[in-house]
């Protein structure tokens, strides 16, 4: 691959398809996702998402959401990427329980998490600082990149922002209580969420499972330095915002061995001074190579992040 068409490719959100591990069944003709809920605790549910790329056939739906059951409401974890997708998600909620919605909480600033909103509208809706920063800058190249890439199932969407800033620490809503976590490395803001009575953790972007992650905002040493603090906490569930949700360790430690291989080998390759073209032909082991979104995200992942490594092996040598 040329390095000119590496650069036609760095745009986050490329028209360029990718592999698919796990393809959701939406019904393009109605515009339908077909959401489904499924408990992983008592009370708690997530609606996954396709474990792919951004596309019409998926209808921009690669996102996992969740809500959970309170006694006193539900609170509602992400709200997908379409006031469709939005609407379809308090439809279901209100097939699978009878609380109402009473909170809405974001994990961080990318359009999947949030450009559901406009279903949400009567309920608060929080984030922290630092993401709805993020959201209100980016909010309309978004809406255009989403119209974009996915047509109509974005038809009547408009960004809708938090109202209601988050702090880390205990959030109490009716019988429930959650720990929120507010991490780094992903984005600049990295929400976790744990419900405390089943111990399942909403991991949000710091997580990616059999997919490879994406990079827009990322800072890989932040990154792997959340991934440690996770490691420490007690949980039983991960629920990635992106890939199947899993028991254990396993798609964290995935995860950290897939930022522990682009920070070594970027690293290598800058010192020894290759250009971009050369780092994206050079081979890309197993299983990375096989998971979901690559090759397109890999090639994002090069566009995104090897000009930082140049730059460090650059200030290097003029150090010698």
């Amino acid at each position: 691959m040329t390095l000119r068409r590496a650069l036609l490719l760095v745009v986050w959100m490329s028209t360029a398809a990718a592999p698919t591990v796990a393809q959701i069944q939406v019904d393009a003709a109605t515009f339908d996702y077909r959401l489904r809920a499924r408990a992983v605790a008592d009370g708690v549910y997530v609606v996954e998402g396709a474990n792919d790329d951004f596309n019409v056939a998926n209808g921009c739906n690669i996102i996992n959401t969740g809500f959970i059951t309170t006694g006193a409401g539900v609170l509602v974890i992400n709200t997908g990427p379409s006031r469709r997708y939005g609407e379809q998600l308090r439809a279901l909620i209100g097939r699978t329980t009878r609380e109402p919605v009473v909170q809405v909480v974001h994990l961080n600033l990318h359009p999947d998490y949030f450009m559901g909103n406009q279903a949400f509208a009567d309920a608060p809706i929080a984030a922290t600082a630092a993401t709805i920063v993020g959201m209100r800058r980016d909010a309309k190249s978004y809406e255009d990149n989403l119209y974009r890439l996915c047509g109509d199932w974005m038809k009547g969407t408009e960004a809708r922002l938090p109202g209601v800033t988050l702090q880390p620490g205990t959030l109490r809503v009716g019988a429930r209580e959650f720990e929120l976590r507010e991490l780094s490395g992903h984005t600049d803001s990295d929400l976790v969420l744990i419900d405390k009575a089943s111990g399942v953790a909403f991991a949000g972007g710091l997580v990616f499972s059999q997919r490879v992650p994406t990079t827009p905002h990322a800072d890989l040493g932040r990154w792997l330095t959340s991934l440690q603090t996770l490691a420490t906490l007690r949980t039983t569930v991960t629920v990635p915002s992106h890939g199947p949700v899993r028991t254990g360790p396993a798609a964290l430690e995935e995860t950290r061995s897939y930022l522990q291989w682009l920070e070594s080998s970027f690293a290598r390759f800058a010192e020894q001074g290759w250009e971009m073209n050369e780092v994206l032909s050079a081979p890309v082991p197993e299983p990375f190579s096989r998971w979901a979104a690559f090759p397109a995200e890999y090639v994002r992942n090069v566009a995104h992040l090897y000009p930082r490594f140049e730059a460090r092996a650059l200030e290097r040598s003029k150090g010698r």
